[in-house]
């Protein structure tokens, strides 16, 4: 369900210190933006309401994190839970930045100079009509972009709710060059800790769906997949 205009929203994000205006005016600089720029730099792709990212960058000063999200209205709800977050750790909100941009141009904005540690993706759109599916954040004509950035022996950990993305995604990421390091098809019965939920994952838990996740570690890329415009790593002036 499409989030109503707030119209709060692109005023408040105007005057937050940590929402990137410009994001392609950053492009191979983005670590010198932190007040600790030698820190890992860790980028949520979707990064919606900002349940996940908020609770996650506090906790972690030694981390600097990136989230990205196109609708401007629930990027406005993002700075307010930050905010919140850090105002009850009585921390400064000096790791964490936001900003506002179409995933599926992110070459745009990050470079090889950027070197991410980690990408989270959290309940991305599973458009599942098969004319859609180059549009999936986890499809091989995205994975082979965050290539670009992300940084030798980098991770993606990703969750989802729909059986069908999460099957398609690990096929996905071996043709890109990543090896799959932990997996389970029910991540709250797993074991796994520690888990920062999403606003998604609460309601789909509540409606007793499970929630998959997997670590998928970037390797080294053996050979070119079959579909060779997958290789376009640099998108189009």
């Amino acid at each position: 369900m499409r989030m109503r205009t707030k119209k709060w929203a692109r005023p408040e994000l105007a005057a937050c210190d940590f929402f990137i205006k410009d994001p392609a005016k950053e492009i191979g600089h983005w670590k010198e933006l932190f007040e600790r720029p030698e820190n890992p730099i860790h980028l949520e792709l979707g990064c919606g309401k900002g349940v996940f990212l908020s609770k996650l960058a506090c906790d972690h000063p030694e981390i600097n994190y990136i989230g990205i999200d196109l609708s401007s209205d629930v990027l406005g709800v993002a700075r307010r839970l930050i905010v919140s977050e850090y105002e009850q750790a009585g921390r400064a909100i000096n790791n964490v930045k936001i900003l506002s941009y179409d995933i599926e141009q992110i070459l745009r904005i990050f470079s090889e100079c950027d070197q991410v540690e980690r990408i989270y993706i959290n309940f991305c759109n599973p458009w599942p009509k098969a004319g859609s599916h180059k549009k999936r954040l986890t499809h091989t004509r995205q994975l082979l972009k965050y290539r670009t950035f992300l940084q030798d022996n980098g991770e993606i950990w990703f969750k989802t709710d729909d059986k069908d993305l999460f099957l398609a995604s690990q096929g996905y990421l071996k043709e890109s060059g990543y090896t799959i390091e932990y997996l389970t098809k029910d991540l709250h019965q797993s074991g796994f800790s520690p888990n920062y939920t999403t606003e998604h994952e609460e309601r789909f838990t509540k409606e007793g769906i499970p929630t998959k996740f997997l670590i998928a570690r970037k390797a080294h890329l053996e050979k070119i997949p079959i579909d060779k415009k997958y290789l376009i790593l640099k998108e189009p002036e």
